[in-house]
Order: structure tokens, then sequence, then C-alpha cells
């Protein structure tokens, strides 16, 4: 089945695309002034508790187009999805939307998360002690807010 791609989905592909590449440019660019020791751990608070070397981003930098990729194919196959609703002619399509719309959200929350590491320990500079809160908040209140739509899609 083929879902048709709405306003969403070409937003959240061009704020992934837009993030990915601006951490590229932005390494590219400051990779001669980024510190030889960069962050390579972060306790729940933020602070920095392991230093590792600043080529230890690139890693970081494939690890999140990695993801990209890998939830980029899953949104194209909804065959594979786990509905956890009983699919019928009549509520395939929503279903299927709420799901890819479901799965666009995380795919972009991942890779801005993923962008905020790589430039923050470029930067060496601690996490703020609101990071872990706020991601976790994002990301369940979204897996929250699509499940209960479509719990209630008939």
């Amino acid at each position: 089945m083929k879902i048709k791609t709405n306003k969403y989905d070409f937003f959240v592909e061009a704020c992934c695309l837009l993030c990915l590449i601006g951490v590229l440019i932005y390494l590219l660019i400051s990779w001669q002034h980024i510190p030889q020791k960069v962050p390579g751990h972060y306790n729940v608070l933020g602070e920095i508790d392991k230093m590792t070397s600043k080529e230890s981003l690139i890693p970081l930098f494939i690890t999140s187009w990695i993801m990209y990729i890998g939830l980029s194919v899953i949104e194209k196959f909804p065959q594979i999805w786990n509905t956890g609703v009983k699919v019928t002619e009549k509520n395939k399509e929503k279903v299927y939307r709420i799901l890819k719309s479901m799965l666009s959200t995380v795919k972009l929350l991942t890779v801005v998360v993923f962008a905020y590491l790589t430039v923050n320990s470029a930067m060496a500079k601690p996490l703020s002690v609101w990071f872990l809160p706020i991601f976790l908040s994002l990301m369940f209140g979204s897996l929250i807010f699509f499940i209960v739509k479509l719990v209630t899609a008939k």
C-alpha cells in the first residue's frame, strides 16, 4: 500500500535533511577549531562524565544518518508495521496515515537529538539539565498522542 505524502511529511523530511546537512557543514567548517577532547558521555544531569577524541563525533554523525535512512525505509513499507489495531478496508488509509505521521515524528526527534548532541559535543559543553526531560517528554508525548489517535480511529 502506498501512503500519500502530505505537507507534514514534506516538513519533516525538510527539517531532517536540514539538520543532517547542517551538522555536516558545521563539522566541516569547525573541525580545526573543535577541541581534541570532546564529551563522549553525559550523566543524567547532563554533566560530562567521559571525554573522547573529536574523531568520536564522526560515528555519532554517521549514526544519525543510519537512523534517518532506516526510519525512512521503514516508512515505505506499511505492511510490516505492527498497528496495534485491527486494520480493515474501511480504516486502513486512516490507520496507516496516523502511523506514518508517528514514524515521521520519531524520525524527526531522533535526527534533532543526534544533531544537537553532535554539535553540543563539538563545542565541548555539558548538556542542559532539561535536555533529558524535554527529549523524553517530546518522544513519549508524541507516541501517546499518535497511539490515542490510532485507537480512536474508526
